[in-house]
């Protein structure tokens, strides 16, 4: 595996280096500015539009407006709001938050406008699915002669489906399920070997039965489990934040002292700096909210909704939840309940379960930290199969082989348990960068059919 983590450092040096990270959050600013501020100006009827549609009957090929946008968050709210959080400020300290929360913010004018172009430009496929995405939206929206921009973001999204899609969810799952098994006691290396196998084997044979059922399948079965999944994380999380409620005061301050003076908060001993800070919350903050990397949109425009503005709200309020709430209560769970972040190193689990545990009993916490990471990352699984299966039929420009690619899918999965967690996270971010890159062409490229749209709805 040596030679692998090599050759994809090498890479993720350039893919996600500080160009990459400035590009994404200035596409975010640039939108914010040209859409008048849309996402603040807008995001309380961005909640109450998404929050308040009802599951109805959808047509054919079709998924509801909520399942979509529940689909959607399946994917968005995933390992990387527990995981993703604990990395952030292990590597760049309290401060990392604030910069999270500036990702998040001009995030969902991104995550807004890739939505409204899948919708806008969104296709019936021969099996009378309607599919999009930024594959679609860069052909038929630049012009043929993008054709192999598309493609590129086609490879990219089918690759990085098997990392951010199975590596490092299954990763997460098997780290998390071996941590509660030694909160009970010692466990051997022959033992954790055996759990690993038998989470991959489990895990994999249940989303078989997810997936192969199709896109009508996947919807109801986000919509159903995306709420709950969710609720039940909150709950546990904010239990931590009220047991320690009287140190919120400190922790907001060193969130924002941090941002800019990690040695302030930390000690010189620590030797986070500024561009640890920025590095750690934007990166994370993009990694978790998937704003700009092109794959939300793919779930998106499968909606019987009609109006791209409509549906791009859902957007909004996806990164809202995703990175503000939940993120954030993430975060402040960790910090308020006093763990000793600077000295956590190794498995980033460890971060939310000792901060679960300063309020339950430890194998309480470790067993609710295990739960809500099996959660988040199953139904991450589920949907990014969609957005693999969806570039893989752009390619090949049939639905005959999507079974094969399904099967691979869940093959990747069960392989997926034995791979450690740290060289996963890796692979995906690469593969995510990638992605990026033709998207925010795109996005920059198509703003003004975005604002166009936008101004026909919101006049």
């Amino acid at each position: 595996m040596e030679w692998i983590d090599r050759i994809n450092d090498a890479i993720n040096s350039v893919v996600w280096g500080w160009p990459t990270m400035i590009i994404l959050v200035g596409t975010g600013i640039y939108l914010t500015v040209r859409l008048g501020f849309f996402q603040f100006r807008h995001l309380g009827e961005c909640i109450r539009a998404t929050v308040a549609r009802k599951a109805k009957q959808a047509g054919k090929g079709e998924v509801t407006p909520f399942q979509a946008f529940a689909t959607a968050l399946s994917a968005t709210v995933g390992t990387g709001n527990i995981v993703g959080c604990s990395g952030a400020i292990i590597t760049g300290g309290p401060g990392a938050v604030f910069w999270l929360w500036i990702s998040g913010l001009f995030g969902m004018a991104t995550k807004y406008s890739e939505v409204l172009l899948a919708v806008k430009y969104r296709r019936r496929d021969k099996g009378g699915d309607r599919v999009g995405g930024p594959m679609y939206y860069i052909e038929d929206g630049l012009g043929k002669k993008w054709r192999p921009l598309a493609v590129f973001f086609a490879v990219a999204g089918a690759l990085a489906a098997f990392g951010i899609g199975c590596l490092s969810q299954i990763s997460s799952m098997v780290s998390a399920i071996q941590m509660s098994f030694r909160s009970f006691g010692p466990v051997s290396e022959t033992g954790e070997r055996t759990i690993a196998l038998t989470v991959g084997i489990a895990t994999a044979a249940v989303l078989a039965l997810v997936i192969i059922g199709g896109l009508k399948r996947i919807g109801r079965f986000a919509a159903s489990v995306s709420p709950f999944m969710s609720i039940i994380y909150l709950v546990f999380a904010l239990v931590v934040i009220f047991m320690n409620l009287g140190s919120l005061g400190s922790v907001l301050k060193s969130i924002f002292v941090g941002a800019f003076q990690p040695k302030a908060v930390l000690g010189c001993a620590v030797g986070i700096t500024m561009k640890q800070a920025m590095s750690g919350g934007i990166g994370r903050g993009l990694f978790s909210n998937e704003a700009g990397q092109g794959s939300a949109p793919i779930a998106h425009a499968g909606t019987e909704e009609e109006i791209p503005a409509k549906q791009g709200m859902a957007g909004v309020f996806e990164v809202f939840f995703d990175t503000i709430v939940i993120c954030t209560i993430t975060c402040l769970a960790v910090l308020m309940s006093g763990v000793p972040i600077e000295y956590v190193t190794g498995d980033k689990n460890v971060l939310p379960i000792l901060a679960f545990s300063s309020v339950y009993d430890e194998r309480i916490g470790s067993i609710s930290v295990a739960v809500s990471l099996v959660l988040f990352a199953f139904t991450t699984m589920v949907s990014w199969s969609l957005y693999g299966v969806r570039c893989f039929e752009y390619l090949t420009g049939t639905q005959k082989y999507s079974l094969v690619y399904r099967l691979l899918f869940i093959a990747v999965v069960a392989y997926g348990a034995m791979v450690p967690l740290g060289l996963a996270y890796r692979i995906s971010d690469t593969l995510n960068g990638l992605m990026a890159i033709p998207n925010i062409i795109a996005l920059l490229a198509l703003s003004s059919v975005v604002v166009s749209e936008t101004k026909k709805e919101f006049k």
